[in-house]
């Protein structure tokens, strides 16, 4: 586990760890089931921010990996990485811009919406 990690990351960071090491992290995705539906990063795992009281127990399972958090634009992830570190996961990152910065920068055939 890595005490250190940052509390951003970048979509670029995100891209090398999922091109070399894609089983090296859970990409937990905080958005609604319909912006999953529009536009998604294959094989993560979607946990709604508006469903995380009822579902937290669902993290346990994940709770010694690491993790990247995101959302449209990355306020909802950077909120929940600050709350999922207060709670003790230690090794979790928000990816800064969201999925929007990684449309853009990263692969523009995940849809912008």
């Amino acid at each position: 586990m890595d005490r250190s990690a940052p509390l951003e990351t970048t979509v670029h960071h995100v891209k090398t760890r999922l091109d070399l090491q894609p089983d090296s992290f859970v990409m937990l995705d905080c958005r609604e089931p319909w912006e999953y539906e529009a536009a998604h990063i294959s094989g993560s795992l979607l946990l709604p921010l508006s469903e995380l009281a009822a579902r937290y127990g669902e993290l346990e399972s994940i709770r010694e990996r690491s993790i990247v958090v995101l959302c449209h634009h990355g306020q909802r992830s950077l909120q929940l990485s600050q709350w999922l570190r207060r709670q003790g996961f230690l090794d979790v990152s928000s990816m800064a811009g969201g999925i929007d910065q990684w449309s853009l920068e990263v692969d523009p055939s995940v849809p912008r919406y």
